[in-house]
Formats: structure tokens, sequence, C-alpha cells
């Protein structure tokens, strides 16, 4: 059961086959025995837990299950979740329990019915690329542990990939969750900016977050999807929309798929392994009768530097509510209310953290705001544009999700503009707002490699479908780290 896809799963406690009291536990047992060594959880409450399960036991003992009633499922830990410890991988809110769920938690809890087994380590407030800042120490690859699983979502891909829970949720402001997916060797999925409600899920940079689904497979993540979407009326930038079922094509042949290949993508900065695997699935989805076509993303060599103007900008006024009084982590020593602001800020965020509020605030400030922000903001409209153009002659953009494997824990620690391009392929989506996944799609020196597929605004049931003919086709995505039997 371990390894088993949720559909399998549920279909499993459906039958009475393993009650969700039992499948709880298995994984928590696994939990128990390897997240010592991996460190993705940060909070574990097993009777919570299994007061879930007993809960999921009964509505399927009653008849009122639904497709994914019973089945655990790891939580980032940037959602709030009523009961249980919401950190953000800080020491600002090491001891803060939320009072209240997230919509996210609400759907898959309240209405899905599943069983939250613990929340996952990230990087400090989602600001990171290896899940090296987090206040709780990094998380270590499953694939090979001296290595970081990618950020921020890593505490959810790695739970996920070592099998520590069968899938997670993760969040995505310019690539954590398709980064660490690529990484870890899963399947991740970014929706469309609002598709996913942002209430409760802890800001980093508002017009750029969004919430999405990490698991095996993209049939796991279009069963995760139809759970989490919806409008919500208490997130402002949350979109009305019909009720679709991300399932219900995945089957589709990809006859006629017209897949752009930005010649951006495809040159100089990305390591010759990485590339060899990715052109090899290109040249799977064109068996599978794609057709391919170069597109050109001009403008995307200037996604970095406007993200990390527009973020910062945006986390800066984000997290300006950290101030030791309401909530959060406040000093034992200070003079004034002033001294204690500055204590509280000081000792509770990390250096990531802090660098990018300093960022962030000279960005906005009086006499710079034209020459940076606005000028960040002209640029992103320039990439969405190149994206909108892309799209008048194909279907699908793919390419490398990450220009490099897992590297080393520590190698780009001292050198932030290197960490900040790990995330060189994945930012321009989130500018745009646009949906995009990674899938697993071979190995490189024995370590994952995961193909970026970028798609039109709305247009997730699509890339799942492409994904899934995909996975139908290859076994990346069923290929497991050793050594963690």
């Amino acid at each position: 059961m371990i390894n088993a896809s949720l559909k399998t799963l549920s279909l499993a406690l459906a039958s009475k086959k393993i009650s969700s009291v039992e499948l709880t536990q298995l994984f928590l047992d696994r939990i128990e025995r390897l997240n010592p060594t991996l460190n993705a959880f940060v909070t574990v409450d097993a009777e919570k837990s299994l007061n879930f399960a007993r809960a999921a036991d009964a509505r399927i003992a009653a008849g009122n299950a639904g497709l994914l009633t019973g089945i655990p499922i790891a939580q980032k830990d940037i959602f709030c979740a009523e009961g249980w410890l919401t950190t953000c991988g800080s020491k600002m809110l090491a001891n803060f329990v939320s009072p209240y769920d997230a919509t996210v938690i609400r759907k898959m809890h309240s209405e899905a019915g599943m069983v939250s087994l613990g929340k996952t380590n990230m990087d400090e407030f989602a600001m990171g690329s290896s899940n090296e800042t987090s206040f709780f120490g990094p998380v270590r690859n499953p694939w090979d542990t001296e290595r970081v699983p990618g950020g921020s979502s890593g505490g959810s891909a790695a739970a996920v990939a070592a099998r520590l829970a069968p899938a997670a949720t993760g969040t995505d402001t310019g690539g954590s969750i398709r980064q660490p997916a690529a990484l870890c060797n899963l399947t991740g999925l970014k929706p469309t900016y609002g598709v996913v409600s942002r209430y409760g899920m802890i800001a980093f940079a508002s017009s750029l977050d969004q919430g999405g689904p990490m698991a095996a497979s993209a049939e796991d993540c279009a069963l995760l999807l139809n759970t989490m979407v919806g409008f919500d009326e208490r997130d402002s930038t949350s979109l009305e929309r019909p009720a679709e079922d991300y399932t219900l094509n995945l089957e589709k042949p990809l006859n006629g798929l017209r897949i752009g290949l930005p010649k951006e993508f495809f040159g100089e900065g990305c390591d010759a392994g990485v590339m060899a695997a990715v052109r090899a699935a290109i040249a799977e989805y064109e068996k599978l009768g794609a057709t391919t076509v170069e597109v050109s993303l001009p403008n995307s060599h200037l996604s970095v530097p406007a993200y990390y103007v527009i973020a910062p900008a945006e986390a800066s006024s984000n997290l300006s509510r950290f101030d030791g009084v309401r909530y959060g982590f406040r000093a034992e020593d200070y003079g004034n209310l002033d001294d204690m602001y500055m204590k509280s800020r000081a000792q509770g965020f990390g250096a990531e953290v802090k660098r990018r509020i300093m960022i962030g605030a000279y960005v906005l400030s009086h006499g710079y705001y034209d020459a940076y922000y606005l000028q960040a903001q002209r640029i992103r409209r320039l990439i969405a544009n190149d994206f909108v153009e892309a799209f008048k002659v194909c279907d699908v953009i793919m390419g490398p999700t990450s220009p490099s494997t897992a590297f080393k824990l520590g190698e780009k620690a001292a050198d932030p503009v290197q960490m900040y391009l790990s995330d060189i392929y994945t930012i321009a989506v989130n500018l745009a707002g646009l949906p995009g996944m990674s899938v697993p799609c071979g190995f490189a020196g024995g370590l994952p490699v995961g193909l970026q597929l970028i798609g039109n605004y709305f247009a997730e049931a699509q890339l799942l479908n492409a994904a899934h003919r995909y996975q139908l086709a290859t076994d990346w995505h069923q290929q497991r780290p050793g050594g963690l039997a």
C-alpha cells in the first residue's frame, strides 16, 4: 500500500481491504522511522491524524465517502490548520497554533474527508530554492541525502518521494512546487493564479503565490486538484469559474498536440544530462502523435531580475504584520515599543527573509519605486505578452524545469544569485499567472530530471492529459529512491 496510487488506495478503502486507520498508521510508522534522516515533517500529531482516519472510516461505513475519503496527505506548513502548529519554517511562528483552517485544508478535511499526516518542512516563509533556509534545518533529498530536495516545498517533495505520504500540498511563488518535484522525481502542478484559494495560506508574494498538488503521477494530481479548486469569497483574488473534472480527459490521445519549444530554454545554462533527458522526453511525445514548433519568449531572460524586485516588494509588505505584538515571536529584552519591533524581527527572521524584506523596502521607497518596482511590473507585462503570442501557434510549452539536478547541501548557500538562478525556467510562469507542471522524465548522474509543461490560462486539464499520456508510455514516475525500503 505504501507505493499505491490514490485511485488504488481509494478502491482498497471502499472495498474494506484496509481501513483508513490502518493506512494512516502505516504512514505514521514510516514517518517515525525515516523522518529523523530526511527532516521532511516539522509537526506530526499521530492522535490528530488517527482521529481524522476514524472519522473517515465512519463516513465510508455510512456510505457518505468521496473518492479521496480516508486517504492520508501531507500539508505544507504554510497552510493554516486549526489546532496544528503552523510555522512557515520560521522562528517567528515556531509556537503559533492556527485557530482556523485554510480553505485548501478545509476542502481536504471537511469536504473530501482526507487525513492530514502532519505539516511539512519548508524554506522560511517560502523564500528559497533548496529548503535550507528553514529554522528547523534543511530537508534532505531521498535520492541522495547529501543533496537538497529543492524548495520551498522541499518537505512535501521529500515526504512523497520517500513515501512518507502518498501525496502532499505545496505552494508555488516562483517554482516552489515544480522545482522540488523535478529534483525528487515527482509530478507537481502549479495551477492558474486564482484557481486555488489563497485564504489561510500565509502570504509571501500575494500576486504570485498559488497552492497546488504534489504526487507520484498526473492522475493523482488531477484527483487532488478536483478537491482543491473552487471560488472562495474570502479570497479577493479567487476566480469564479464553472466546476471542472480534471480526470475527465486524462486518457485523450495526443494526436495533433502542438508543443512549443522556446529557443531561450534550449541554449546555454542547462546541464547536458538534464537537456538530454528533456529532449528524449520530447521525442517520446512525438511518438505519441504530438508535433513540435519553435517559439520565442524574448523577455524570459528578464524574469529573474523582475521577480526579485516584485516578490521582495510584496514580501516586505506582507511580513510587516510579524511585529511581536499580536502573535508570533517576541524578543525577551527590549527598552520600548520600537526596540521591541526591531529586536523581535531581527531575532525572529532568518537571513534570507531579512535580505528580501530589505530589498523590498528599498524598491518601494520614495525615489526608487519608479526605477525598480514600476519597471519590473512593466517587464512582467512583456513576459505575459510573450506567452500570449507563443500560444497562438502551440498548445503546450515544454522545456527543463530546473537547469540542474539536485545540488549538494550548502553548495549554493553562500551565493544568493546562484540560488536564485535555480528557478530561471519557472519564474516567468508565475509572473504571467499561467499554469505549469513538472513531470519526471529521466535521470542524469543517477538523479531525477523534470520536464516542465506550461499551459495557457485555465489549461490545467490539457497539461494533466499530456502528462498522463506520457506517464502511460514511460515509467520514470514509478521509480523510487533506493535505501528507504
